[in-house]
Formats: C-alpha cells, sequence, structure tokens
C-alpha cells in the first residue's frame, strides 16, 4: 500500500510559526503533524505499507526532506520527495507524486488529525473519509444511500444536504486508476475556480460506476490556525494520557506537572505550575511561570509569565505577563 501526502501549501494561516517550519512539520504533543497523520494512518490501514510519498515545495530544505524519509522509514515504509512547485489544485498536487500511484493507495492531506475506531475494508474500491459536523456549510460534504454507498459530492452547501463533512484522507483500491482520472482532468484542462480539483475526478470515477462509502472518524482535529492547533494538542494529550509524555530527563525544581503533559528532553522547570494540555520542547527553560493549554517549541525560555492558549516558537526568549500568545522562531519579547 502507499500513502500520498501532499502538503506544498505555505501555511499562511499558521503564521508566524510557519515562516520557518512548513506547517505538517509543527509539532503535536512531541511529534510533528504529519508523523502523527502518517502513523495513525498506518494503524488503521490494517497492512504494512510500502511507500510514503510527501509532495512538497522545493523550497522546504534538505532538513525538511531528511525529516520526512525518517518519518517514511519509522513506519517500516520507503519515503519519496516529489516537487509541487505551483498551487494549481490538489488533483494537480497528487499527480506530482504519480510516478508511484498504483495498487492500493491513501491520499491524505497534511493539515488534519483523526481518531477512528474502524479497519480499513481493502475490498472496497473507494472510501472517502467523513465525520458528522454541525455546521456542514463551511465543508465538502457526501450524500449516501441506503446501502451506505456515496451518490453525491457537494462542496460547502447553502442549504442542507449533508452533515458528512469530507476530512482529506481517502483510500483506492486501484491507484492506476485514479492516476488516469487525474491525468484526463490535467489533459483537458479541466478546472474548478482556476484549479485541478480532486473532486472533480471522484464524480468521473462515481459516473463510471465505481462505489465510494464513507470511513467515519470519531474525531476530526484540524491544524489549520494557531487555536484550533492548540486545541488539537491538547486532544491529542488526551488520546496518549495513559502513556508518560514527560522525559526522565527534566529538571524539576519545586515545580507542578498537571498532566497531560509532553515535556521532552533537558527542560528545566524552576517555581512554575506546568499544564494541563501543554508541551513543550528539548532544551526549553519555564521560570516562575504558569502555562496551561499550550505549545512551546525547543530551545526557548519562558519567564515570569501566566499564559494560556498559547503557541511559541523555537529559539524564543519570553519574559511577561497574563496573556494568550502566539510568537514565532527566534524572537525576544522582554
Amino acid at each position: 500500500m502507499k500513502i500520498i501526502v501532499p502538503m506544498a501549501g505555505m501555511g499562511k494561516r499558521m503564521r508566524p510559526h510557519t515562516l520557518t517550519v512548513p506547517k505538517p512539520l509543527i509539532p503535536i504533543a512531541g511529534k510533528p503533524i504529519v508523523q502523527r497523520l502518517v502513523e495513525d494512518i498506518a494503524t488503521v490501514a490494517n497492512e504494512s505499507i510500502e511507500e510514503v510519498a510527501f509532495i512538497i515545495g522545493s523550497s522546504f530544505g534538505a532538513e525538511v526532506e531528511k525529516n520526512l524519509i525518517s518519518i517514511a522509514q519509522s513506519i517500516g515504509a520507503k519515503g519519496s520527495i516529489f516537487y509541487q512547485e505551483e498551487a494549481l489544485g490538489t488533483a494537480h498536487a497528487i499527480m506530482c507524486a504519480g510516478d508511484v500511484i498504483d495498487g492500493k493507495t491513501i491520499v491524505a492531506f497534511a493539515d488534519t488529525l483523526f481518531k477512528a475506531d474502524f479497519k480499513l475494508d481493502h475490498s472496497q474500491e473507494g472510501i472517502i473519509w467523513v465525520q458528522q459536523v454541525e455546521d456542514p456549510k463551511a465543508f465538502g460534504v457526501v450524500k449516501l444511500n441506503s446501502d451506505n454507498v456515496i451518490t453525491d459530492f457537494v462542496e460547502k452547501p447553502e442549504t442542507f444536504v449533508s452533515d458528512l463533512a469530507i476530512i482529506g484522507i481517502y483510500y483506492f483500491k486501484d491507484g492506476a486508476y485514479l492516476k488516469s482520472e487525474l491525468q484526463y482532468l490535467l489533459d483537458n484542462d479541466i478546472k474548478e475556480k482556476g484549479e485541478y480539483q480532486l473532486t472533480n475526478a471522484l464524480e468521473n470515477m462515481k459516473s463510471k460506476g465505481t462505489k465510494f462509502t464513507p470511513g467515519k472518524v470519531s474525531e476530526w482535529l484540524d491544524c489549520g490556525n494557531k487555536n484550533a492547533t492548540v486545541y488539537t494538542n491538547q486532544r491529542v494529550l488526551e488520546f496518549n494520557k495513559a502513556n508518560n509524555l514527560v522525559s526522565s530527563s527534566v529538571v524539576n525544581i519545586n515545580s507542578i506537572i498537571n498532566e497531560p503533559c509532553f515535556i521532552g528532553d533537558n527542560v528545566k522547570l524552576v517555581n512554575s505550575v506546568v499544564g494541563p494540555h501543554v508541551s513543550i520542547g528539548n532544551n526549553s527553560t519555564v521560570e516562575n511561570s504558569i502555562i496551561k493549554n499550550s505549545i512551546i517549541q525547543t530551545n526557548t525560555k519562558i519567564e515570569s509569565a501566566n499564559i494560556t492558549n498559547t503557541m511559541v516558537g523555537n529559539h524564543v526568549e519570553y519574559r511577561g505577563k497574563a496573556d494568550e500568545l502566539s510568537i514565532g522562531d527566534y524572537n525576544v519579547i522582554i
């Protein structure tokens, strides 16, 4: 089985945190978003993963590419890198990895995480992962018939047609067939709003008799902006609260850790209260502070602060007051 992960977008809604790091590599409870995504798919797939193909921007750099290859290797798969130089839509992004699309294929867009209790049914021709939402107007949704087969794809419906939102993860039993339908869009310049869209290929496949069924997840977690990412960190910590996510190398001086928390290697806590729902990256220091529901990345120092619902980047120095913050890498705020 192959996993195709388009992730070439700039993540503008996550600035300043994506000025130095691509959004899918922002850590959630100590692991990059894309690593958690790939690991969770591998668990649900119920079959060994042969290859993970990452579609990125050429500007991401060698260090990012090395990290992505390592993520694939961590689940026993080959990692491969492909480039999308221009944002021309979801179908175009997937086809950037066209050389490896064959056989059983999962396409997963790298700005979402999920929790699911099902195992993939490999007998199905196609599965589109969905979650029930309260307000479907902001999403692409699917309609089902009485046999639990998808009959329609509807993008951001103004009037109610379904509350099953597409979360951005798709299974195809025949990757070569998917590839041919995507290539048809490109060859015939078939676009929606100026871009080549995966949904158009899905419609074509459905009209030719392909049966798509829903894979319903129990929780869908967005990482599209700061607040959503902090909430996702909270939920992932809750999912993993039975595990010890506090490194044995943490130096704790007169401090309290209210779990669940992730605290990385060589972190120093001095006269502080940390948690619940806090992630702190390696080599960071927290002194005389109270931190709740926040993500603090690596090599950062927080002093005399009372913060919640916050993201702080790498190599930051912050000395402050009670606040909600979103601070990018290499800032000094004293």
